[in-house]
């Protein structure tokens, strides 16, 4: 039978990149293989090809004899991101719009995020908060029942994560916003009004992520 037990170097890449992903690790900073292979347990070989999948996948740049650089969000990655997610998520609720018994257990679904993220607000607990934003908007692409758009979807997810917990971080006043706009998207969902929620979607996320609103919607 085969091992499906994680690797040394599994577990390693699960812990970096969770500590890019949270913000914990944040851009600009340089680490070590030694400091990596201390926090996790491990010898510094794991570490090393857990850098190496990393630097593949863009998280970082690997720098002989000095470490590795988390690699900060770009301006144009966070509006790439953001223009792919309006696409994908206003087209999933396209696809059930029509559909007001759909509508409507995708706004219940929502409203019980809505509760979760009002509680990690208060705790401020902002990598959970993070997480939570993130499941809130896949519910609405979940629905939508194109396979192919919810795998690349889910690809974006920890770079959505990651710029989430960015925002709030830099923004303690942003969580409050985020709510809010969540409360209207809900709504919006509920009603299937695909046009108004690709405008709130639009301005959300400019809001959220420190972008100009430039799609010319209104």
């Amino acid at each position: 039978m085969r091992n499906t037990e994680p690797t040394s170097a599994d577990r390693a890449y699960t812990t970096v990149k969770e500590l890019i992903v949270s913000g914990e690790l944040p851009g600009g900073e340089l680490i070590s293989e030694g400091q990596i292979a201390a926090r996790t347990g491990t010898s510094r070989t794991p570490v090393r090809e857990a850098f190496l999948r990393l630097a593949a996948e863009g998280w970082m740049r690997l720098y002989p004899k000095r470490g590795a650089l988390i690699v900060p969000i770009a301006p144009d990655e966070a509006a790439h991101i953001v223009d792919a997610r309006r696409l994908v998520e206003t087209g999933s609720l396209a696809a059930f719009a029509d559909d007001a018994a759909t509508r409507s257990a995708v706004a219940d679904l929502m409203r019980a995020s809505l509760d979760r993220q009002r509680a990690l607000a208060d705790d401020g607990d902002a990598h959970r908060f993070a997480a939570e934003d993130a499941d809130f908007h896949t519910l609405v692409v979940t629905r939508g029942a194109n396979p192919l758009l919810s795998t690349f979807y889910s690809g974006l997810r920890d770079r959505q994560r990651r710029m989430t917990s960015n925002s709030v971080a830099r923004n303690p006043e942003a969580w409050a916003s985020i709510v809010d706009d969540h409360t209207r998207l809900t709504a919006l969902v509920e009603q299937g009004d695909v046009a108004g929620f690709e405008v709130a979607l639009s301005r959300h996320m400019a809001a959220t992520h420190s972008l100009p609103y430039s799609r010319g919607l209104s």
